[in-house]
């Protein structure tokens, strides 16, 4: 008896509560015998219970061999072995004489997961969120967790207050079913979102900079008044790099809370904040400790200035810029860091960009995790960095960069971590996937010319296509004259290198008044970011033309008196096959593309058509746009946009008259679509033909709207153009060959809607000719740049 006494009593304690804890079932060991010969030593193992898991499985965790000495340790060590499967939810041994029984409940299986009450999410989307699944174990904590989890989904959505209940069905043979009944409840709105501490900023602009918005009627739409708190911490950071970017390098986020009024299920969410003083770049200097180096060199190459305000971005493009130079010059492992002094009297900072030979390290691996969906190569690629190169923090940070702006992630972090040796680094890069995947469908109405009326465009969009990080999208649209196919595909790394490849099918129909044309064809593209700012693209497009003059059979030839000769001419050549080549250049410097404030957008393009098929002109164009923020406190945002084109014939005959320039409201607007230029006046209704030369300018300036709130998206404009059409050798040309200047003056509504940037303009033509057709007002689609 004390033999047996000793055994049972050096059962550990600690390892059947540690056993109890982790499984939530109850462990019992009972060694009964009435000899110590017989709980040293048994002749079988009898496992009782199991359905699912064989014996002999059972009794390899159990680790006791029939007749061999075992102790009470082994059985402990047995114990913890069959809970450490996560099969069973109680296990119990027993001596009996010469017998050790092993009895087990196994865990039962889960058969099917099932929810209830769910509308806003989906199934799919909650099975994605909970851990229990078809046939894996079940068990009550996992079961709770999830309950927790399928909560934050909908938190996630703005429904702070939905409830979430579980429960089990028996199926009998140890299979559950598990169902989740969701009362998904009210949308949690934003009430408000309030500054304190502000002055050099209103409100308004600051609320324009953050992501999170106020709830309005449309916000069912555009989901950005959905409480989270991570996206408050990263609008911190957002309003940070505004202050930082704009002279403001002490401001400082004192806090950032969000208040729920239970009763209205309602957030206000509060930022109070320190501005602090605005400085300018006082003197820039370069310093090295590298020998031979010729710092001086180096200043020309930073962003910064001496006199401009003060901006954090242009701090850090200078250390990319001077550590690209480094770099390239052989010092590999060259250490930029930039040191501020500041001058409190007469506001401004120096800075002196110091490098240093640094740490000679190496980049052993780079590791990714989080990326489900996204293939690896799609990340490791925008790294200028890889196995075995010199590790460099400066060119690992623009790889951040240029992770977060391809839009795949919710959150990119790149941390590192200890290598094999000393002198080895491992980057570790986490990603938080998001979705990618849009559909869209919306509505509008375009006012001006034949085409004008309601339409109507869907589209399916992909940005991340299978993982690979290529861009595909199928859109349709039309309206009561038109038709618009169109399939574009775009791979953003070209057989491996930085140059994106893509192409583009199309068909577009129009019904005029007197004909109708139909247009389909490809084109066929590649992209090279030359810097940061500036990329060029060059084109290759074939297209067939085909034009009906609706008065017989389709494509018969056209012979109608009541149009231009010139139009019928054109009508006649169908069809019409158009071969080129282009090629492009684009500036851009803009801040934000959704809601300029300050930048330049520029983009300049020269086509050669000829290669083959019946055009034959070279086409240039050009356009630059120039935002600036006139008043801060006011949002008050000025530009400057001029354009120009001109086509010149390389071929026999005239230019055909469907390839000239065509007036319209990106030239000057307040007059209707090829309402003005030169005209054929020779016929009862006469005709513009559009012309070979065109010159634009136009200055606004825009404002938020009074009294509505930023989240709506709306904003004013006034705005002036002036422009012109010129240049038609053909004979019918009978008026308005000659350049003739038109402006108008007027006021405009901008609305950056759920369905994409639509505008509405009332403009009154200053100048203009007596063969002008007016449109004071058009409404459309918003075509900034």
């Amino acid at each position: 008896m004390k033999a047996v006494s000793k055994l049972v009593n050096a059962v550990s304690a600690a390892a059947i509560c540690s056993s109890l804890a982790a499984t939530g079932g109850a462990v019992m060991v009972q060694l009964a015998s009435t000899n110590a010969a017989h709980a040293a030593v048994v002749r079988s193992i009898d496992v009782r219970g199991n359905q699912r898991v064989d014996d002999e499985t059972i009794r390899g965790y159990v680790g006791i061999r029939p007749g061999q000495n075992f102790s009470a340790s082994d059985i402990d060590e047995g114990v913890k072995r069959l809970f450490a499967t996560g099969l069973f939810s109680d296990v119990r041994i027993n001596q009996s004489g010469a017998t050790l029984i092993v009895q087990v409940d196994e865990l039962s299986v889960v058969n099917q997961v099932i929810f209830q009450g769910n509308k806003k999410i989906k199934d799919a989307n909650l099975a994605g969120a909970v851990q229990l699944k078809p046939r894996s174990n079940f068990s009550n904590a996992t079961m709770e967790a999830d309950i927790e989890a399928i909560r934050a989904a909908y938190s996630r959505v703005g429904r702070d207050d939905a409830t979430v209940t579980a429960q089990t069905i028996d199926l009998g043979e140890n299979r559950v079913n598990v169902v989740y009944t969701v009362n998904e409840g009210d949308r949690t709105k934003i009430k408000a979102i309030n500054f304190e501490g502000n002055t050099a900023f209103s409100d308004r602009r600051l609320s324009d900079v953050v992501s999170t918005k106020e709830s309005n009627v449309l916000s069912f739409l555009t989901r950005n008044d959905i409480y989270d708190e991570n996206r408050l911490r990263a609008d911190e950071e957002v309003l940070r790099r505004f202050y930082y970017n704009r002279g403001y390098a002490d401001f400082q986020v004192v806090s950032a809370n969000a208040q729920l009024d239970e009763a209205t299920n309602e957030y206000t969410i509060t930022f109070v904040v320190e501005e602090g003083e605005r400085y300018r770049f006082g003197d820039i200097q370069v310093e090295s400790t590298i020998p031979n180096l010729d710092s001086e060199s180096l200043r020309s190459v930073a962003k910064t200035r001496e006199g401009n305000v003060y901006s954090a971005k242009n701090v850090e493009d200078s250390i990319i810029d001077i550590t690209e130079r480094l770099a390239g010059s052989g010092y590999a492992f060259a250490q930029v860091t930039p040191r501020g002094d500041r001058n409190f009297e007469n506001k401004t900072i120096s800075v002196l960009y110091s490098v240093d030979e640094g740490p000679r390290a190496y980049i052993e691996r780079i590791e990714i995790r989080g990326n489900g969906r996204t293939r690896d190569y799609v990340i490791r690629r925008e790294f200028d960095l890889s196995e075995g190169d010199a590790f460099n923090q400066v060119m690992v940070q623009r790889a951040k960069r240029r992770l977060e702006a391809l839009d795949f992630f919710n959150s990119v972090n790149v941390s590192t971590a200890p290598g094999s040796q000393p002198d080895q680094v491992v980057l570790v890069v986490d990603v938080n996937e998001k979705s990618t995947g849009e559909f869209s469908i919306g509505a509008g109405y375009t006012t001006g010319g034949e085409t004008a009326g309601p339409s109507v465009e869907g589209s399916i969009t992909e940005r991340n296509f299978l993982g690979r990080g290529q861009f595909i999208r199928v859109a349709a649209g039309g309206g009561r004259k038109s038709r618009d196919y169109t399939l574009s595909f775009t791979e953003p790394y070209f057989l491996g290198y930085r140059v994106s490849a893509g192409f583009d099918v199309f068909r577009k129909s129009r019904d005029y008044d007197d004909y109708d044309s139909t247009q389909t064809g490809a084109t066929v593209r590649l992209g090279l970011p030359i810097t940061e700012s500036l990329t060029g693209q060059l084109a290759y497009t074939y297209s067939q033309e085909e034009y009906d003059c609706d008065e017989g059979d389709v494509f018969s030839a056209c012979n109608r008196t009541d149009l231009s000769q010139a139009i019928v001419d054109g009508i006649n050549q169908s069809p019409w096959v158009r071969s080129s080549i282009s090629a492009s250049l684009t500036y851009n410097t803009i801040d934000d593309m959704k809601n300029p404030h300050s930048g330049i957008f520029a983009t300049g393009t020269a086509e050669f058509a000829g290669l083959g098929g019946d055009a034959e002109y070279v086409k240039l164009t050009a356009r630059a746009t120039a935002y600036e923020t006139l008043s801060e406190e006011l949002d008050l945002v000025g530009l400057l946009s001029v354009g120009g084109g001109h086509i010149i014939n390389t071929g026999s005959d005239n230019i055909r008259i469907f390839d000239m320039f065509k007036a319209n409201d990106r030239i000057v607007r307040g007059f209707d679509y090829n309402g003005f230029g030169p005209v054929d006046a020779g016929i009862a209704d006469p005709e513009h033909l559009g012309g070979t030369t065109y010159l634009s300018a136009s200055a606004e300036v825009q404002f938020p709207m009074p009294v509505l709130p930023e989240s709506f998206g709306l904003r004013g404009a006034v705005f002036a153009d002036i422009g012109t059409l010129y240049g038609n050798d053909l004979a019918q040309v009978t008026a308005s060959r000659d350049m003739a200047w038109r402006a108008s003056a007027g006021v405009g509504l901008l609305w950056n809607s759920p369905f994409g940037p639509l505008r509405v303009d009332y403009a009154h033509p200053l100048m203009k000719e007596d063969t002008d057709e007016t449109q004071e007002i058009n409404f459309g689609i918003s075509t900034r740049f």
